[in-house]
């Protein structure tokens, strides 16, 4: 059965760290704009307290999560059980994109590894979580991490923070992200 609470428990931050990948949904306020769904792998995420997340976002094609947080704040991320018990987690909050430069970078940082490709923190105050049974999703075995940005990143050195300025600086929808 479905639950819905204002935070996390114990046993369900214990849920999400088993889960090697999750789901990040943002869209923007205008009807015509993209929603935008991304899946996020490697060790990325954290529950910093029973109201508060974060992920370590790594550099991609786009920024899409970026510019709908800078225009409205509205985030969710979704955990699935791919392996038994079957679960659904999701999470409603207000988010925020922290970049190296900013105070909290230190802070933020320390709570993850040091992977090459790193682009942003996201910094997520939980709204309301919700828990439904999952019995939808299919049953599937995990086989390891892809390891392709770090990999891309550390390999164009210098000119890995030149492809972020030209790719993720605006969304598809030519609003503004943080690196802006």
């Amino acid at each position: 059965m479905g639950s819905r609470t204002p935070h996390l428990t114990d046993a369900l931050a214990a849920f999400m760290a088993r889960q090697p990948m999750f789901f990040v949904a943002s869209a923007p306020l205008s009807a015509d704009g993209h929603v935008n769904v991304s899946p996020k792998g490697l060790d990325c995420f954290r529950v910093l307290s029973p109201t508060r997340v974060a992920y370590l976002d790594l550099t991609g094609s786009g920024n899409e999560t970026s510019a709908h947080l800078l225009e409205n704040g509205r985030v969710t991320l979704m955990f699935c059980a791919f392996e038994e018990p079957p679960l659904i987690l999701r999470i409603y909050g207000t988010g925020r994109t922290v970049l190296p430069a900013d105070p909290d970078w230190e802070g933020l940082a320390a709570h993850f590894p040091v992977l090459a490709g790193i682009r942003q923190i996201i910094d997520v105050e939980v709204r309301e979580v919700q828990t439904s049974c999952g019995h939808g999703v299919p049953l599937m075995a995990f086989q390891g991490q892809r390891e392709r940005i770090p990999a891309w990143a550390e390999a164009k050195g210098p000119e890995a923070a030149a492809y972020r300025q030209e790719k993720n600086r605006r969304s598809l929808d030519d609003l503004p992200t943080a690196l802006d």
